[in-house]
């Protein structure tokens, strides 16, 4: 929707197929979902290379403006009219491609879900913690500033204007939850003192885009508390909860499951969560950002055996749960 809103502004005028450079260049990013068993790590991740400076901001628009001119080309040479009447310029043509794509990483980058901005120079995750991962309030600003343009173009009426406002609004609404976010983060130091306060992510709930809920690592374990600027402000600290992730099952664990360690590729805040009985021994790597141990929401668990007497000497990892 961010690259169509940017097409209503009046973007898809400059060119033929200016609006689909907009709008594939704007997706164009999460092609990574398809190299999840790449051997190159950065494209086994998602947002990694493909939402990075170079992959996904500088290398991949070009491509994609010239598989679009090719496709424009092959229809020249069957035949095909354009109801648009708009001319092909290739240069229009490529500057939409980089601007699309900018608004993919640049969104991804606002959530606390993170990008590797330095893909594939740098393996470090990059976050602002402006926007809930899926924001229903810029989906619906952007939707119904898409459908008013569109109906108001379909009837000859000027349609530019309304989009523009929107994304002069969305802008906005950006700063002012970033403007939060950062007092959330203030508020966490100033708590802190002299303790260590490391890592720290404040996620908006999905409604509530004022409130944070906080997370952050102290040494080698996590607290948590929450921010609500309209309602008291700096909330109540957790206990620190170990991350376990020094536990000797556990360092096993990742020893012996590629799983684990993929995972440990994307978890910033790893957290870890064992449970033993006669022959087994289940161990739960989560992402605090997301939940504690094996209650995180993205947890991958794999099970060792212990070799007590009567037990199967190794255990299926397909059997756990993910």
């Amino acid at each position: 929707m961010a690259g169509w809103a940017l097409g209503q502004t009046g973007l898809k005028t400059t060119t033929r197929k200016g609006l689909a450079a907009l709008i594939l260049a704007a997706n164009m990013p999460d092609i990574d979902v398809f190299f999840g068993n790449a051997p190159w790590d950065p494209l086994a991740i998602h947002r990694g290379f493909t939402h990075g400076l170079v992959g996904g901001v500088l290398v991949m628009p070009p491509i994609l403006a010239g598989l679009l001119w090719l496709l424009d080309r092959w229809q020249l040479r069957r035949g095909v009219t354009f109801k648009s009447g708009l001319p092909m310029r290739f240069g229009w043509l490529v500057l939409l491609s980089y601007l699309g794509a900018a608004t993919h990483p640049l969104l991804d980058l606002l959530t606390t879900y993170s990008v590797q901005l330095f893909s594939p120079f740098s393996s470090r995750w990059y976050h602002s913690d402006g926007l809930f991962i899926i924001d229903v309030w810029v989906w619906l600003l952007l939707a119904v500033a898409i459908g008013v343009s569109k109906r108001r173009e379909q009837h000859g009426k000027e349609w530019r204007r309304f989009p523009q406002v929107a994304i002069a609004v969305l802008l906005a609404y950006i700063g002012v939850n970033l403007a939060i976010t950062q007092r959330a983060y203030a508020s966490v130091r100033d708590w802190a003192g002299g303790r260590p306060a490391e890592a720290v992510f404040a996620s908006p709930p999905p409604l509530t885009f004022w409130r944070r809920e906080l997370v952050w690592r102290e040494t080698d374990c996590y607290r948590r508390s929450d921010y609500d600027p309209l309602g008291g402000g700096f909330g109540p600290v957790s206990i620190c909860r170990p991350t376990f992730m020094d536990y000797a099952p556990v360092r096993d664990a990742i020893r012996r499951d590629p799983r684990l360690q993929k995972f440990l590729k994307w978890s910033v805040l790893p957290q870890a969560e064992v449970v033993r009985d006669r022959c087994a021994v289940r161990v739960a790597i989560g992402d605090a950002r997301y939940g504690e141990g094996r209650r995180s929401r993205l947890a991958r668990e794999s099970v060792l055996s212990t070799g007590a007497p009567g037990c199967p000497p190794s255990l299926d990892n397909r059997q756990a749960s993910s």
